[in-house]
């Protein structure tokens, strides 16, 4: 009798191993699944779909005659044009206070791929950057300060991260997949363009893509 408990208890106690080793197998294979990118094991990545803006801008596009479209590196004489068109406004006389707005604005975005410049603005107003993408988001953020002043700082700022986005894809489409390796939203274009996560791609990516328009 004492033999065949002794034998019940060996089998009962192989029986539970068995079912830890399969529990523990379960477990392994569904945190691979969770944890891995996917199931084929390709990284997911940012398509430039996601961020590159289409279309005529619905607020000032018409008035003023530009497309996002506008800007491609298949017609650099088309975007040039559309890039002297926002550079027209950027002598526009300001209020006192629209140029505090246009401070903040302009002190939170920078072209920082073209030129070393901190903003497009120095912390006076006056122009910080003589490049042509500088000279082209500062002509928009003043037209929209004083033709639609009811459109909010992180409005204006989100037009002309958009336009930066156009003028730089290549570089912005990798700063993309890392803000969202990082869990920051990459079609937030204040997040995107601005000087907010300004660095967050060094050493993470190759700076392939080149520009769009005249430096």
């Amino acid at each position: 009798m004492e033999n065949k408990n002794k034998t019940k208890t060996n089998t009962e106690f192989y029986v539970q191993l068995g079912i830890i080793a399969v529990l523990a197998l379960v477990i392994t294979f569904n945190a691979g699944k969770i944890y891995s990118p996917s199931v084929t094991g390709e990284t997911i990545t940012v398509s430039a779909s996601e961020i590159i803006p289409k279309g005529i801008p619905a607020v000032y596009g018409k008035e003023i005659g530009v497309s996002y479209d506008d800007i491609s590196p298949n017609n650099p004489a088309l975007a040039d044009a559309t890039i002297a068109k926002l550079t027209k406004y950027e002598g526009m006389q300001l209020a006192s206070d629209q140029m505090e707005r246009y401070i903040k604005i302009g002190l939170s975005i920078s072209c920082e791929y073209c030129c070393g410049a901190n903003a497009i603005i120095f912390p006076n107003g006056e122009r910080a950057c003589g490049c042509a993408h500088s000279y082209s988001m500062r002509g928009l953020a003043k037209y929209l300060l004083t033709k639609h002043p009811n459109m909010s700082d992180s409005e204006i700022l989100s037009e002309l991260g958009k336009w930066k986005v156009l003028f730089f894809p290549g570089i912005h489409e990798q700063k993309a997949q890392v803000l969202k390796d990082n869990g920051i939203d990459p079609t937030n274009y204040i997040n995107l363009a601005s000087n907010l996560y300004r660095g967050i791609e060094q050493g993470k990516t190759n700076n392939a893509g080149g520009m769009v328009g005249g430096c």
